[in-house]
Parts: C-alpha cells; sequence; structure tokens
C-alpha cells in the first residue's frame, strides 16, 4: 500500500509528466482523493504537453496526408533524429575502419651465397582473392532506366512470406522526397540534413554510407514538408542531383568528387515553385536536361554533362513536377515534358518544339509521369479532378508532329504518383485507391485497395505498392478485378518516395527511414 501510496502522490504525477506524459495520466486518475475538476484540468495540460513531448523526444508530428486536408501521426526529421542518424553513420564508418585488414609485412630475404646472387629471392606475391563480380548500372534514373516504373532486371518473387520480404538493413535517412538510382552495387539519393541537402551513396548489400556531398540549402514548406524533391540521375560513372532550390551537381559516383555546378533559378531568372524543383536531371545524348522554368526562352535548358556550359535554352514555359523523358514516338525521338501549362516533345538537338497538346491543372500541380502507349500514343494524368487522357501523335507539316486526343475522362486521376502500363491496361492510384484502365478505350477495369498517396511499380506481371503509411503490398497486374497477394510494414511514417529495384533489391526510404529488401526468387 506504501508503494501505491507513493506512486500517486503529487510529485510522482508530475515528474511523470516531464518524462513519460501516458503514465502520468494514469497515475493522476488513480488520485480519487483529487477533486474531479482538479484531474480534468491537469489532464488537459497534460494532453498538450503529450504532444510537444511526441515531437521532441520521439520525433513524431502532426501531417498533412496527399489530400492536403486530413491530418495524419508521422515522424519528422528533428534534432533527435539527425543525432540518430550521425550517430549511425559514425558507428559505420567505425565499423568500417576496424574492418579493414592490416597491410600484410614483407619478409626480409634470407642471405644467399654468391654462386646463387643472381637468382631472384622475392617471394612470388600471391593471387589477390577473386573480387566479388560488380553489378552492372540498370535502375540509373527516376522510376527505372526508362522513367516508366518497369522492373525487367529479372523475375521478382511473388510469393511473399507471411512476415514480409526478407530485410537486408534498415537505418536512418535524411528528409526529402527524392528516391534511388543503383549503379556499380551504389544506391545514390538525396536527403535534408539540419540545414543542408547532402548527396549520399551507400553500398547496396550493407547499407553502409560510403560517401557524401553536402551544400547549404534548406527549402521549408508547410504543407509538402521541407527538403529536395528530385531523384538524382546516374550515366557514365557520374550523379547528377538537382536540389529543391535549383542546386544542379555533376559528381563523380565513386567518390562523391564535385566535378561542375550551377543554380538552374539563378542562371536561368527562374522563380521556384511552390513545391520546389522536383524534375529529375535527364541525360540525352551528350547533353542534361533540366526545368528550370525561367521566362524569355529559358524554360527547358540543355548543359553540357562533362563541362555544365550551355548548349540550348528553350520556351517561356512555367514548369511544373513532373521529370523530362526521352522517348521515341510516331518514329520521332524527343525529350518529353509536362509543363504547368501543357505536354510537349522537344527535338533533342536543339530543343525545337515538335507538338504540344494542353494540360492545365488547378494550382499547376502536374507531377506525374506520362506513359508511352504503343508507337505512337502517350498517356497523361493529373490530380485536383483533372483526369487522363490519351493521345496519337502522326506526321505533320515542316517536321513537327500531329496530335489527336483518343479518349479523355477522370477515371484515373494521378496526383503525386505515376501509372505503370501493362498488356494493354493501365495501373495506377485513382487519388487514394488503386485502379485499371482499358489504355485502348480509357474503360474503367476496375477500383479497390485504399493506399493512400503511395507509389507503384511494375514486375514480373505484378504491381508493388508502397502505401502512403509505409506499407508494401502485391497486387496482380491483372484487367479481371483487383487481387492483393500480401502487403506487410516495411516503414515508419508517411511514405512519398517512389521505390527503385536492381539485382533483385527492392530500396524504399521515406523521409526518415530507409529499407533494402532482397525480392528475387
Amino acid at each position: 500500500m506504501a508503494a501505491l501510496s507513493w506512486l500517486r502522490s503529487p510529485w510522482t504525477v508530475w515528474i511523470s509528466a516531464l518524462v513519460a506524459p501516458p503514465v502520468a495520466l494514469v497515475l493522476l486518475w488513480l488520485r480519487r482523493s483529487t477533486a474531479w475538476w482538479w484531474r480534468m484540468a491537469a489532464s488537459l495540460l497534460i494532453v498538450a504537453w503529450t504532444g510537444v513531448w511526441a515531437v521532441k523526444v520521439l520525433g513524431v508530428g502532426i501531417e498533412l496526408d496527399g489530400t492536403g486536408a486530413r491530418l495524419m501521426m508521422s515522424r519528422r526529421p528533428g534534432e533527435s533524429h539527425y543525432a540518430k542518424l550521425e550517430r549511425s553513420r559514425a558507428e559505420q564508418q567505425a565499423r568500417a575502419e576496424s574492418a579493414a585488414p592490416a597491410p600484410t609485412p614483407v619478409p626480409e630475404p634470407a642471405p644467399q651465397p654468391a654462386a646463387a646472387a643472381a637468382v631472384s629471392t622475392k617471394p612470388e606475391p600471391a593471387a589477390p582473392p577473386a573480387a566479388a563480380p560488380v553489378p552492372a548500372p540498370y535502375w540509373t534514373d527516376f522510376r527505372g532506366p526508362r522513367r516508366d516504373g518497369h522492373y525487367q532486371q529479372g523475375p521478382i518473387l511473388t510469393a511473399w512470406p507471411e512476415i514480409g520480404l526478407p530485410l537486408l538493413w534498415q537505418q536512418p535517412v535524411g528528409g526529402g522526397y527524392a528516391s534511388f538510382v543503383i549503379a556499380h552495387g551504389k544506391a545514390f539519393t538525396l536527403e535534408q540534413r539540419r540545414r543542408q541537402e547532402v548527396a549520399a551513396a551507400y553500398d547496396v548489400q550493407t547499407g553502409r554510407e560510403l560517401w557524401t556531398n553536402a551544400w547549404d540549402a534548406d527549402f521549408q514548406e508547410a504543407m509538402g514538408g521541407p527538403g529536395p524533391r528530385a531523384t538524382p540521375t546516374w550515366h557514365a560513372g557520374k550523379i547528377y542531383v538537382q536540389g529543391a532550390e535549383g542546386e544542379l551537381r555533376c559528381l563523380n559516383a565513386e567518390n562523391g568528387q564535385l566535378i561542375w555546378r550551377k543554380n538552374i533559378l539563378e542562371d536561368n531568372g527562374a522563380e521556384n515553385l511552390t513545391w520546389a524543383m522536383s524534375a529529375a536531371p535527364l541525360i540525352v545524348d551528350e547533353k542534361v536536361i533540366v526545368l528550370p522554368g525561367g521566362r524569355n526562352g529559358k524554360s527547358v535548358v540543355a548543359y553540357h554533362k562533362d563541362t555544365g556550359e550551355p548548349v540550348w535554352k528553350v520556351l517561356d514555359d512555367k514548369q511544373a513536377y513532373s521529370s523530362p523523358m526521352l522517348v521515341t514516338v510516331a518514329g520521332k525521338r524527343q525529350i518529353l515534358v509536362v509543363s504547368a501549362d501543357r505536354m510537349m516533345g522537344l527535338e533533342p538537338g536543339d530543343g525545337a518544339l515538335l507538338w504540344d497538346y494542353p494540360w492545365k491543372t488547378q494550382y499547376d500541380v502536374n507531377s506525374a509521369q506520362p506513359l508511352v502507349v504503343g508507337d505512337q500514343r502517350i498517356f497523361i494524368s493529373s490530380g485536383y479532378g483533372h483526369g487522363a487522357a490519351l493521345v496519337e501523335l502522326s506526321p505533320g507539316v515542316g517536321g513537327r508532329l500531329h496530335v489527336r486526343e483518343i479518349w479523355k475522362n477522370t477515371r484515373m486521376k494521378n496526383k503525386f504518383t505515376s501509372s505503370v502500363l501493362h498488356e494493354g491496361h493501365i495501373y495506377g492510384l485513382d487519388e487514394a485507391i488503386l485502379a485499371c484502365l482499358d489504355a485502348e478505350t480509357g474503360e474503367l477495369k476496375w477500383k479497390g485497395g485504399r493506399y493512400g498517396y503511395g507509389q507503384v511499380v511494375l514486375a514480373s506481371g505484378h504491381l508493388i505498392v508502397t502505401t502512403e503509411t509505409g506499407e508494401l503490398a502485391l497486387v496482380k497486374a491483372t484487367p479481371e478485378r483487383h487481387v492483393e497477394l500480401a502487403r506487410f510494414p516495411a516503414l515508419d511514417g508517411k511514405t512519398w518516395n517512389h521505390p527503385a529495384i536492381a539485382d533483385g533489391k527492392l530500396l524504399v526510404r521515406n523521409t526518415t527511414e530507409m529499407a533494402c529488401f532482397r525480392i528475387a526468387p
């Protein structure tokens, strides 16, 4: 009884409120001797403090979900998170240093008779151990090698264990919404760490950080959250990264050393977008294509990929949040761009406009990647009630292409996720619900399964879906009906980042965590 009395004492209640508010609430209501109105008032104070405590101690916060209107609990990168991340990287470095083999001493040669002096006495060098084969570059662009969200490097596991895919590693990561690109066994991403944007390389097999390249930048936006948005691009041993405020850097992919840099907003007299620069750089021939959205012919810009010198600058469009793509449609190789007002094709050599199709969405939010459908058609979709359309290109006059609208409807609304194409059908998140359309007619085949504002990847005839709350789901890509085969929690907190797959490994991340799963059979 004495122990119970001590637990219910006022001092115990208030000390508990400081270090563990939920415990304090229980102890408070065990104090029957305290007036009910005083317990109610104290409870309100403890509940208010619980919110502060959850943010400061646990890193938990209240954020808006993909609707922009509903609240959701999530982990946000703050002081405690950055301290955890820094400890994690320091421990990785210490383990790597302790595991490094000590140099092998070379023994002094024994004295030899004069008659044998001409004979070499150096020991034969030992054959070096066979190095593990380095995986070839594959997932080197945003959403894969063709930017279409389709993994075709090999089969995937389509019968997932009940506990989920085998986890190779999981660890903290900096903030932001970039995805990964993967080449030569390294995964590259872009993060917010305190008041810096950081390009980072990781060993895919172990998750160990290999190098970082950082610069001062701290984009803040209340609805979408802080941090960089654009996914890096890997090409020929170089990494091209673009920060939220326009910093464009070309880095050595082996060690992260800076090769050249530009700020595409400053260089082209452009203003940043509401939700920041989000388009992944695109390599086309000797050029890197970026979308600063500058006026006076500086909306779409090509820099030389090796030097950063301007090659061409074209158009006056305000840009949006979709990434440029290199496609061949109607027999014409072209750069496919979706700006705030239209979808268009540009000549890779000089940026000349080949065709355009009006596509204006509320708040200028065109975020989804278009899909090439067959040899002549392109699918496009946007959220905010806009919908989707299929257009057909054909040879026109003077080298331009003629555009014809095949269908248009509101049955697929990709807000800031993108659809995938499989055997004549389009699968994607219609706002927050998975849906399937007939690509030829736009007919809705089915709609089902709530995944929030997550992301979709196609592999082995199946859809890998990351949900907005950090789950991984496997759905059969069939027009017959919605068939979810498996689902398990992979990450903690709001997850908007696109997954990446290479060499049978699935990488996922959000603003606080990153993880790698084996998805090969």
